[in-house]
Formats: C-alpha cells, structure tokens, sequence
C-alpha cells in the first residue's frame, strides 16, 4: 500500500477548512510538517504521542504520527504500525540529519529534531502555494510555484485519524492506555507534482481505515522538494 466554497483562516501559515466549507487554501508561510516516529511497544514514547496530540490541530502545523513495527516482537503488536512507516523513517534518516533512526523520533520539515516539545516558528516565506478542495469522495490539490520555487516538486497525501485508544497489555506500556491522534492510516506519493489538479481517493479498507463517522480523519497534502525530499508546503484539510 503506497500507501468551493470559502476557506476559513485559522493561521497566517496555514489554512483549514470549515464544517461548512470543504476547501483550504495556504498563506504566506509555510506551516512547519512535523512527523513522529512511534510504537505502543516503546516505554518512552506515550510522552511524545501526548505532545504530538497537542498540535494535531494548530494551524501552523501538520502533524503526522508514524507507527514503526521493529517494536512488535518485543512484546506487543501495534495495531497501527507498518513496514511501510519502518521503510519511510529509514530513507529519511538519509536526509534528516541522522546517523541513526530511533523511537521516539521527530523529523520537522524532515530534519531530526530533538529539541520537542520546543518546535521552531514557521516564519520562511512559502515558495509554493497550495490549494486543497473536497469533492465527493474525491479530493483535489492545486499547487503554484512562487519566487525561490525548485523546478522540480514532488509530493505526498496523508490521510490521519484522531481519538484512537489501546489498552497494552503486555510488553514495555502494559496495563497502560494510550492515545493516539494524527495516526497516518494511509500515505499516497506523488512522484512529480505538475501544474494541473492532483486528484486523491482513500481507500476503503476495513482492515487499515475505520470510517470516518467512527474516526476524525484529516485529508493533508505536502509538497516536497524533489531533490532534497524536504517539504515545502503542506496543508490540512478537515471535511
């Protein structure tokens, strides 16, 4: 697995769409894409799972929580980890700015950050301009290159999910119960992003997805430099 109404502005960096409204549209600055590397397995990651709740919904941020599967047979199988998730925190070691790859790991705008909780303010000038609408079941991401733009983008949708509880009962976290929000379910890659409408479809798959009217689920876009594969832009969008 690889896996219009009005916008309403919550940030200057970032827009989100209303219940009312089913689009969202990027501002001047780029929010930051912060991305954690977790498992249920793992004893010191339920603190990082927390703080990553807390930006599930800023403005200035897209948050995405990857469960890794190196922790399963340690004790416990997470129900959301992935060698998909493995794969990806492995290749970004080789752009992150790390030797090595760990739990928990955070990645902000794709450099290893161990500074978290504390984050760095979004404050660069986007270079790229984004656009995301709803629909149907169809979603619809329209990219601009503006001054200081790479030639060349690619890019990623990310569908997450919120409110998720486990109650562990063996391994590292037994007899804990977690929570889990931003959880990425599904990742779709753009190889090359191009100047016309990127249409996306979730996938239906009761054995990774539940529906969204039993989880929040958010819709996210980011845009990637294609030789660096650091991201550029990003936006969420919540209808």
């Amino acid at each position: 697995m690889r896996k219009i109404l009005t916008a309403v502005l919550l940030l200057p960096a970032l827009a989100v769409a209303a219940e009312a409204t089913c689009s969202a549209r990027s501002g001047p600055t780029a929010p930051l894409v912060v991305e954690l590397y977790t498992s249920e397995g793992c004893s010191s990651c339920p603190p990082a799972d927390r703080w990553l709740s807390t930006l599930a919904r800023r403005g200035d941020v897209v948050a995405l929580s990857f469960h890794v599967d190196y922790w399963d047979r340690l004790g416990w199988v997470d129900r959301f980890a992935s060698p998909e998730w493995t794969l990806r925190q492995q290749r970004a070691a080789r752009v992150s700015g790390s030797s090595f790859f760990y739990t928990p790991q955070v990645l902000v705008n794709g450099r290893d950050h161990r500074r978290w909780p504390a984050l760095p303010h979004a404050s660069a000038p986007a270079t790229v301009s984004l656009e995301l609408l709803r629909e149907g079941d169809d979603y619809l991401a329209r990219v601009q290159l503006l001054a200081g733009a790479p030639r060349e983008l690619s890019g990623y949708w990310a569908v997450t999910e919120d409110g998720h509880r486990t109650q562990v009962r063996s391994g590292e976290n037994a007899g804990s119960a977690l929570q889990h929000d931003a959880v990425v379910r599904e990742l779709q890659s753009v190889e090359r992003v191009a100047d016309r409408p990127l249409r996306f479809r979730p996938r239906v798959d009761p054995d990774r997805l539940e529906g969204p009217s039993q989880r929040p689920r958010r819709i996210q876009f980011v845009v990637v430099d294609f030789r660096t594969g650091l991201p550029l832009q990003a936006l969420r969008l919540d209808c």
